[in-house]
């Protein structure tokens, strides 16, 4: 598995998730890692996936829901190395089972990534 996958699954289910609203995933762009969306939101501001492959079979068999996972990517600012911002994801799912309880569900979190796929330096 992918580096960029196994840390968007890490970090879907290590965290903690908090109850959300949801926005229509027909008009979101298909991924399998969210790579593209941080490109994307670093050129456009911001961006919007539904969460597909094997990724997705993953999180929808953990959390027991058949829902589209959505995410959500903008740009909070940019960094002072060329082609790099600090990003705020935001992943959402309805119909989530934790702890014998449903419900739809949140997770934002905040990374620095460039254009060209590596990490900013401190």
């Amino acid at each position: 598995m992918k580096p960029s996958k196994r840390f968007l699954i890490g970090t879907l289910v290590s965290l903690v998730l908090v109850q959300s609203t949801s926005a229509n995933p027909s008009a979101r762009i298909q991924v399998s890692d969210i790579k593209a969306l941080l490109i994307r939101a670093i050129d456009q501001g911001s961006a919007h996936g539904v969460l597909v492959g094997e990724a997705a079979t993953y999180v929808r068999q953990k959390f027991e829901s058949t829902a589209p996972i959505e995410i959500d990517v903008r740009t909070l600012y940019a960094l002072p190395q060329q082609g790099c911002s600090r990003l705020e994801v935001t992943t959402r799912q309805k119909d989530v089972l934790e702890k014998t309880k449903r419900g739809d569900k949140e997770l934002a979190y905040q990374v620095s990534y460039c254009r060209d796929g590596r990490f900013p330096e401190k």
